[in-house]
C-alpha cells in the first residue's frame, strides 16, 4: 500500500514540474523556474510585460534582448508557452540561386 502511495505522489510530483509556464500570467518564481531563465531575463520579461502582454513568439523575440529563435526553443522546450503556445520555428526561406542563361554563342568560322 505503501508503495503505491508513493508511486502517486510521484507521479503528481512530476506533472507538475512538467507544467507549462504562460509568460503573460508567469510570476517571477515562475519564469526562474524554466531553465535558461535567470533573475536578469525575468526582469526584462517582466519589465516588457508591464507595457503590453506579448501577443505572441515573435512578439517576445522582438521585444526582449536575448531571446532570438535558438533560445526561444530552448526555452519552450523547457516549458515556457506565450498565451498557450508552444514555439515553432518560422522557416526562412532559402536564397535564390543564381542562375546564369547562358545562350550558345554562334560558332564563328
Amino acid at each position: 500500500m505503501f508503495k503505491k502511495i508513493l508511486a502517486i505522489m510521484l507521479a503528481l510530483i512530476t506533472a507538475v514540474s512538467f507544467a507549462a509556464v504562460d509568460i503573460n500570467k508567469a510570476t517571477p518564481a515562475d519564469l526562474d523556474s524554466i531553465k535558461g531563465i535567470g533573475p536578469s531575463t525575468s526582469t526584462k520579461i517582466l519589465d516588457e510585460r508591464k507595457s503590453a502582454p506579448f501577443k505572441d513568439w515573435a512578439d517576445l523575440i522582438q521585444r526582449v534582448p536575448g531571446i532570438g529563435d535558438k533560445r526561444a526553443a530552448k526555452l519552450s522546450a523547457e516549458g515556457l508557452t506565450v498565451n498557450g503556445d508552444a514555439y515553432k520555428a518560422v522557416e526562412k526561406p532559402a536564397p535564390e540561386k543564381k542562375t546564369t542563361d547562358k545562350k550558345a554563342a554562334p560558332a564563328s568560322k
